[in-house]
């Protein structure tokens, strides 16, 4: 399955997951003219993306959706968030849906997708982990302010992209109001660059895996801080980035 990522970071963030001529998109969080525009750079017609999963209903994370009323892309969404959602034509919607208190598989023409459960401070947020029949297994994880065992189990694969959010200590130096600090920082908020290390130093093999690191926030982390934070905590467990794992971080 081939990945790209269209858009990452405070501005709004879209990954396209391509396998055998089919594109969905996971989020679709920049405007519908940016994303046709760099789908197309990616090699990528937009007629071809036929499912955009969302992870939750934040604007980062939708304001393309005018793009699948113009393609006639069917639009995943959990019950909770299409409460805020609006704007994307009724035959378009499909809903993510629960039995026994678990997402059930949604299964697209040879590739299984899993939601599960993410914290975050939206109504009902979701990750997503895909696996094709013949190809690695992918996680998409977004906001989240916590990685919890659940999602652990869901998250292990191939190919990792994560969000490493924030560095905590630039929050708190930042100009942002107590309260922005607080929701940024809490269990409902971001993840930091340490958790995000955390869950990789649990998750990660050194099978050759690739993480990339997403969604960094503009102001409060770096780049290079993100990626030491992980190749960090991945060399506690003996695994070198470039032979046992590949990394690269993404703002775009």
């Amino acid at each position: 399955m081939k990945v790209d990522i269209i858009a990452s970071g405070s501005g709004g963030n879209c990954i396209a997951l391509t396998n055998e001529g089919r594109t969905i998109l996971i989020d679709a969080g920049v405007a519908k003219t940016k994303i046709a525009k760099r789908l197309l750079e990616c090699g990528i017609r937009p007629d071809q993306v036929t499912d955009i999963f969302i992870t939750h209903a934040h604007g980062d994370h939708i304001k393309g959706l005018p793009l699948a009323n113009k393609y006639r892309i069917n639009v995943w969404a959990t019950d909770g968030e299409w409460k805020g959602i609006s704007g994307v034509d009724e035959d378009l919607r499909r809903v993510v849906e629960t039995r026994y208190s678990k997402y059930e598989m949604i299964e697209l023409g040879g590739v299984h997708l899993y939601p599960f459960r993410t914290h975050h401070d939206a109504y009902e947020p979701v990750g997503y982990a895909i696996e094709p029949d013949d190809g690695p297994r992918i996680c998409v994880v977004f906001d989240t302010g916590k990685v919890d065992d659940d999602m652990l189990n869901l998250m292990e694969g191939h190919i990792y992209i994560v969000e490493s959010n924030h560095d905590p200590d630039m929050v708190v130096a930042s100009d942002y109001p107590i309260s922005v600090q607080s929701r940024i920082l809490s269990d409902l908020g971001h993840l930091s660059n340490e958790q995000t290390a955390e869950a990789l130093q649990k998750l990660i093999r050194g099978r050759g895996e690739h993480i990339y690191l997403t969604h960094l926030s503009s102001k409060n982390n770096s780049p290079i801080l993100a990626k030491m934070t992980v190749e960090a905590a991945l060399r506690k467990k003996g695994f070198i980035a470039g032979t046992h794992y590949e990394i690269e971080v993404v703002s775009t």
